[in-house]
């Protein structure tokens, strides 16, 4: 059944149910005023938007693959992380013309610093810097705003080589520059930030215990800083509670 399902805070069903036309979507981005955008990739060859106020569907961007990560930067500009095609691409929302151009990689799989190799999530911060988890990589490249040359700054090839990236898969950047990587095949999520790198969650080893994950995906926050992390395996989606005097506590 292709639906997005939406859950205001703590409720344990869906508050809301949205029928959509997609097949096999992976990824999804949420704007400020209840906009959704959707990866409709797989077999549409689009990215689709659901307008909250009108609840309509348009059809936003063109792409050749699934986007397997979504960002919308804060100059409207909307990125999407085409894995299959080794490359990241993106489009001005507020163009008129239907027109995407590449961002970082060049749709050849490599190691060098203008490519990328299976690239999964993606941030781009208020400077336009994007940030791409470089998946079969195994490393993190940041390309600086208009670069196409990347600088590995976590896993392999960085000075910062310390722990092993085992295909990062989703990233996100706090507003004290606080790095937050998820590495599926790790089970893990690292914390990189002025005081260095080090595990937070699932440090022990994969498991289905409320403190464990099995190939986890994606990581997100909510206004309050909890993270909520897609844990594949397990099939369910952990909610880990901010604590302002702890490492956290951890919900189903």
């Amino acid at each position: 059944m292709k639906q997005i399902l939406m859950w205001i805070n703590n409720s344990i069903n869906p508050n809301k149910i949205i029928p959509a036309n997609f097949i096999d979507s992976y990824s999804i981005f949420v704007t400020n005023n209840g906009d959704i955008y959707y990866d409709n990739g797989e077999s549409n060859g689009r990215i689709d938007k659901w307008i909250s106020n009108t609840n309509t569907f348009v059809n936003v961007m063109n792409v050749n693959s699934s986007c397997l990560s979504l960002f919308i930067d804060i100059n409207d500009t909307l990125y999407c992380s085409m894995s299959e095609d080794h490359k990241i691409v993106k489009r001005w929302l507020n163009d008129s013309e239907m027109i995407s151009t590449t961002a970082a990689g060049t749709g050849i799989p490599g190691s060098a610093s203008n490519q990328l190799n299976g690239p999964e999530s993606i941030f781009v911060d208020v400077n336009f810097d994007l940030y791409v988890a470089d998946c079969n990589n195994d490393r993190i490249q940041l390309f600086k705003s208009g670069e196409s040359d990347g600088t590995t700054i976590l896993g392999k090839g960085s000075s910062n080589n310390i722990i092993l990236l085992s295909c990062p898969s989703g990233i996100v950047l706090d507003a004290d520059k606080n790095l937050f990587v998820v590495v599926r095949n790790n089970h893990r999520i690292f914390r990189s930030g002025s005081n260095g790198i080090r595990c937070i969650i699932g440090c022990d080893g994969y498991g289905s215990q409320s403190h464990q994950l099995s190939n986890p995906r994606t990581l997100s926050f909510d206004s309050y800083g909890n993270i909520f992390i897609i844990d594949t395996y397990n099939q369910r989606i952990q909610k880990f509670d901010f604590l302002s005097n702890s490492c956290g506590k951890c919900n189903k």
